[in-house]
């Protein structure tokens, strides 16, 4: 079989497949009693599956944590509970009432892009969890003691399954549904654990099997013999070696330097980042100082947080998103928003920040007065900008607040469009290839149906990521990437290529990007970009790349 290949490396071990199955409730169940004893009994349910999703990310840290904590703000979204109340006074039992309340929030959300859209998949998870709560039904769980790392194959691992995953048990594992930007595989390459998504058939293996899982090319193998196995460990420590003997700053091997970076979630992932050789952080998301607050998070809090990881890279770069709150990231000390049709679309990051101008002051006075006294180059770049007159007010804030590098993330078709005009008034751009991708092509990342749509491949993308690289280039600007793509090896030479000065990733990929920049020159890396562009389709432009790239070969990529 063959899928998508999300997170390098070789697993091998006996299949365990993970099929979660809470039944439906029947439809129009009643209830006995009292309505307010069964809203009660709902609510509870909601608050326990809420909590039990912070704790697995407290636990886990990093992402997990910043997904899960987003995860359980759905779960306790107002007008979830409010539709659930409703449903239950017209005689729905509480589970009947769960199960209809989140079909029409999935309805809702479906088709949505951006941070929304991003959780769709994840939807049918929360449910079942708090169905089974309510039903007295135990979710299949994970094997905690195994006998040797099993592979876990699943239809989708939801973030508060795969939060869990240790190495040290599982080998691998497989998903029949899934993209490469999805949750699962951000989640899976900041674990380090191989990884295959979008892999027709992956649950007809029998459990108990022996699975080969090859994350890097995305094959998977059933019964593979003892030489099989063999080779391909040999074949993935080969790699290893030759990852491990490229060294030092990201450079082609005719010397053109392309500083790399890693996208970090807060300080507990520093240790990561320094031990991948990051040359700084391309993409620090500050949403955990915010997202479970009641109260905007003090000076001091802030001003600590940002400066452990500016004095974590001493002449090195920072590049700090500022807060992309709102859409599915309520925060609860704002006065909540109108209701808006399409969230995803409506008021978050920036265009919050205009609503809240004292949150966004707050912010940008506790990074420059973290960066006093520090030696890193601290990067500040606001998310969800469309146009330049919002490129232009956020600079000046920036400016107001005593920061010198104020720039802007290319996320919405129209700002790679006008890039030659935005370069103008900030000081960098980056490019964040996860959401351009969702917003140029209507196509939720998290939906293996719509992978095609998804692929960071895709011409079209690639002619936006040229333009705004091409507009940064010609005013003398920087111009990061700090979206997944750029973990892929054959990818990021192609974004160099096209113009992409830093690269920022997890910073579990950093060695094998290293290595392919290495093994090219930046004509190389050129002529693969244009090629790419030529094609037609995803898979013809990725192909034709690598005929551009033949140092992949020797690296076993």
């Amino acid at each position: 079989m063959r899928g998508v290949g999300v997170s390098p490396g070789i697993g091998h071990g006996p299949a365990y497949v993970l099929s979660v199955s809470v039944p439906e409730p029947p439809a129009g169940a009643t209830y006995a009693g009292e309505a307010d004893d069964e809203k009660e009994r709902a609510a509870a349910a909601l608050g326990q599956v809420a909590g039990e999703l912070e704790a697995r990310g407290n636990r886990a840290g990093g992402e997990a944590m910043e997904i899960l904590k987003a995860q359980a703000l759905i779960v306790e979204d107002p007008g979830l509970a409010v539709g659930i109340k409703s449903l239950i006074d017209r005689g729905l039992a509480a589970p009947r009432a769960v199960y209809e309340a989140f079909a029409k929030y999935r309805d809702m959300l479906a088709g949505v892009g951006g941070y929304l859209g991003e959780r769709v998949a994840d939807l049918n998870d929360l449910r079942d969890r708090v169905i089974a709560l309510l039903t007295g039904q135990a979710l299949p769980g994970l094997p905690t003691d195994p006998v040797e790392p099993y592979v876990l194959i699943a239809r989708d691992l939801a973030p508060a399954d795969t939060a869990l995953l240790h190495k040290d048990y599982v080998a691998a594992f497989v998903t029949e549904e899934g993209g490469p930007t999805s949750h699962t595989a951000i989640l899976a390459r900041s674990l380090g654990v191989p990884a295959v998504v979008a892999c027709p058939g992956a649950l007809n293996v029998p459990m108990g099997a022996r699975v080969l899982v090859d994350g890097t090319s995305g094959e998977v193998r059933q019964e593979p013999t003892d030489v099989d196995v063999a080779r391909a460990v040999s074949e993935a420590s080969a790699r290893k070696r030759a990852l491990r003997e490229t060294r030092g700053p990201g450079r082609t091997s005719d010397g053109f330097e392309v500083p790399l970076l890693a996208n970090i979630g807060g300080p507990g992932e520093l240790d990561a980042a320094l031990a991948h050789g990051a040359e700084g952080i391309g993409l620090y998301r500050t949403e955990f100082l915010f997202l479970d607050k009641d109260r905007t998070p003090s000076a001091e809090e802030q001003e600590r947080a940002y400066r452990t990881v500016l004095e974590a890279f001493p002449g090195g770069k920072v590049v700090v998103r500022t807060l992309d709150a709102g859409a599915d990231k309520p925060l609860p000390f704002l006065p909540p928003l109108a209701a808006e049709p399409n969230p995803a679309l409506g008021e978050r990051g920036l265009r919050l920040f205009r609503r809240f101008p004292d949150v966004m002051r707050s912010q940008l006075s506790a990074l420059a007065a973290a960066a006093e006294g520090t030696y890193a180059q601290l990067d500040v770049m606001a998310p969800m900008v469309a146009t330049t007159e919002e490129a232009r007010w956020f600079a000046e804030q920036c400016r107001e607040a005593g920061l010198t590098s104020r720039g802007v993330m290319i996320e919405i078709p129209a700002a790679a469009i006008r890039a030659e005009s935005l370069v103008t008034v900030v000081d960098f751009i980056s490019i964040g290839t996860n959401d351009l991708a969702q917003y140029t092509f209507a196509a939720d990342r998290t939906l293996a149906a719509l992978g095609r749509l998804q692929d960071a491949w895709q011409p079209a993308l690639l002619d936006l990521v040229a333009t705004a690289a091409t507009a940064a280039s010609d005013n003398g600007k920087p111009c990061g990437a700090c979206g997944e793509s750029a973990a892929d090896p054959v990818m990021a030479c192609v974004l160099v290529g096209l113009g992409v000065t830093t690269l920022s990733m997890s910073p579990s990929a950093l060695p094998t990007v290293r290595a392919a920049l290495a093994e090219h020159t930046l004509g190389e890396c050129e002529l693969a970009a244009q090629a790419a562009r030529a094609a037609t389709t995803p898979a013809h432009a990725r192909a034709a790349a690598r005929s551009n790239l033949l140092g992949l070969a020797r690296l076993g990529l």
